[in-house]
């Protein structure tokens, strides 16, 4: 009897490779593609805000250290226009900037904190249309806020002469005034930017504190507060480079009445009080980038730390 034995290599064709495969190819083997790396995704990205925010503080410097010759010599690279918005009407209202944004920001932290504990702790369709409200109200401003408050607590408006308030002394185009139309963006702002941390503090801390006899008080005073802190420091920080930064409502409003930085640029650069102070404009506009970045400075170093605690 014969047998036939049949080998690997009678399974082969020809020269003894697979019939349809190249020779030295594994199963798997499939022609590939090179990736891109992903960082090209960002460059349009990148390119934008190098054209939108680069240009113009690369003009904005230049113009802040150029000096015009008074003489009408040619101009010269310096540090007087820096000198100038440091001085007399322009140091008052980068002052006024100042205080009008750190009161107007504490009081829309102390505000906002407890309107967004009842958000968190309440129901779910109060939540929503609380932060939905909170979200449109925060990007209401300029000129049709201004006149609402106008229309409303105005010399004329319909609160002022209902409730008598010309006559306890109140006045809308006032700093105080200025300071109660900032806090209709802010408060709604605040809301927006703690309620995530208030989402972070975990049910079984105050648990644990009812357990050991804490009452609410001390909850809040020991617990709470302490891992909120970063957050709370961190939103006070964001309102104040809000308030900081406005200026279509105050120009609306008050005009001149309450010395604001913004308000002086704005004269500066269409030549309302002096003609030829453009730089010097730009001066303040530099003044008011080295705050911002100041307050930056302390934001995300409180941004990190509070994120540590609530992840």
């Amino acid at each position: 009897m014969t047998s036939t034995l049949t080998t690997p290599a009678a399974s082969r064709t020809g020269s003894g490779k697979r019939r349809g495969r190249a020779p030295g190819a594994g199963p798997d083997a499939r022609p590939r593609r090179r990736r891109a790396p992903a960082w090209l995704a960002a460059v349009p990205l990148l390119a934008f805000t190098a054209v939108a925010f680069g240009v113009p503080a690369i003009a904005m410097l230049g113009g802040a250290f150029t000096v015009d010759d008074p003489a009408g010599g040619p101009a010269s690279y310096g540090t007087g226009n820096l000198a100038t918005s440091l001085q007399g009407a322009y140091l008052t209202a980068l002052i006024g900037s100042v205080k009008l944004s750190a009161t107007a920001a504490v009081l829309a932290a102390l505000l906002g904190l407890p309107l967004a504990q009842a958000v968190v702790t309440g129901s779910r369709a109060l939540r929503e249309a609380v932060l939905t409200a909170s979200g449109v109200l925060a990007n209401f401003g300029g000129v049709p806020l201004a006149f609402a408050f106008v229309a409303t607590l105005g010399n004329a408006g319909v609160l002022t002469r209902h409730l008598g308030l010309a006559d306890k002394g109140w006045s809308l185009y006032s700093f105080w005034g200025l300071v109660v139309v900032y806090l209709y963006f802010l408060v709604p702002l605040m809301v927006l930017t703690i309620t995530p941390a208030l989402d972070g503090l975990r049910t079984q801390w105050r648990e644990a504190a009812r357990s050991n006899g804490a009452t609410t008080v001390q909850y809040w005073r020991h617990v709470a507060l302490p891992v909120l802190l970063p957050s709370l420091l961190g939103g006070l920080v964001l309102l104040f480079g809000s308030a900081f930064a406005a200026y279509a409502t105050a120009a609306a409003m008050v005009g001149s009445a309450v010395p604001l930085v913004t308000l002086q640029i704005s004269d500066a650069l269409s030549g309302n009080v002096l003609v030829g102070q453009e730089n010097v404009a730009l001066a303040l506009s530099l003044d008011m980038v080295v705050v911002a970045g100041l307050v930056m400075a302390v934001y995300l170093p409180l941004q990190r730390r509070s994120s540590r605690w609530l992840a």
